[in-house]
């Protein structure tokens, strides 16, 4: 004998419910979302790691070579260009570029803003500061990295 309602509870009982997969779509909603945040947060880090080694390493020795050759560091005025083109009043002993760059354009920071370059240095009075203006792109800001 067969009771018609057994198959059916059977077929019933294979299936998912509409609220079991709103459930599933829901968690994996999160999930995703919080991939996507670390994944963010992991990119800004190594953005800031880029940033900091040019301040702290990479510009260091073009500018300890420029001071070799000419005397002393950039002017504010000059900045960095002055390691990329001979400034127009020093270019007798001017040995560079000191700094190879496509077309003589100046290295970005990873935000796409200009590194600020001073001298004598605000933070380091007897050197050079040289920052970027961080994330935010405000100068002045704790998210600024700089030589010191």
């Amino acid at each position: 004998m067969r009771f018609p309602h057994r198959s059916t509870v059977r077929s019933a009982r294979r299936a998912f419910t509409l609220l079991e997969i709103l459930v599933v779509l829901a968690i994996i909603g999160l999930l995703v979302g919080l991939a996507v945040t670390k994944v963010g947060g992991i990119f800004g880090a190594k953005q800031e790691d880029i940033a900091r080694l040019f301040v702290n390493s990479s510009v260091k020795t073009p500018l300890t070579a420029y001071r070799i050759d000419m005397g002393g560091y950039p002017s504010t005025a000059e900045g960095l260009q002055a390691l990329v083109t001979a400034p127009a009043s020093k270019g007798d002993n001017w040995k560079g570029p000191y700094i190879e760059t496509p077309g003589g354009k100046l290295p970005m920071d990873p935000w796409q803003e200009p590194y600020i370059y001073r001298f004598p240095g605000v933070k380091n009075p007897t050197g050079f500061d040289l920052y970027s203006k961080g994330t935010d792109k405000t100068e002045g800001t704790p998210d600024d990295i700089g030589n010191w």
